[in-house]
């Protein structure tokens, strides 16, 4: 799997927020056929900077309902891969430099 497949997108939401400032753990929503590995190396090519620990979450799809004109539509959200990745002491990443 090639680098740039491995990572999708960043998790920004304010309990991520919250990791990046205490704990230097940062949010990443990654391919589901990564490994922690290919995660690791990623994330360190990517962002120029340690990584020590990766930890991995497979999150369930949600069923969502919503109510129209012509009746209850119900749908199910995708289920998606997210990785917690810890970097080293005294380095961060700017996530927020390309909004």
């Amino acid at each position: 799997m090639q680098l740039a497949e491995v990572l999708i997108k960043p998790v920004l939401t304010e309990k991520s927020n919250k990791q990046q400032e205490k704990l230097r753990r940062y949010a990443f929503k990654v391919a589901k056929q990564a490994n922690k590995l290919e995660i690791a190396k990623a994330v360190e090519t990517m962002y120029g900077v340690k990584v020590v620990d990766v930890n991995t979450i497979v999150v369930p799809g949600k069923n969502k309902t919503r109510y129209t004109k012509a009746g209850f539509i119900k749908g199910v959200k995708p289920a998606y891969k997210k990785a917690l990745v810890t970097v080293a002491e005294g380095e961060t990443i700017d996530l927020y430099s390309t909004i």
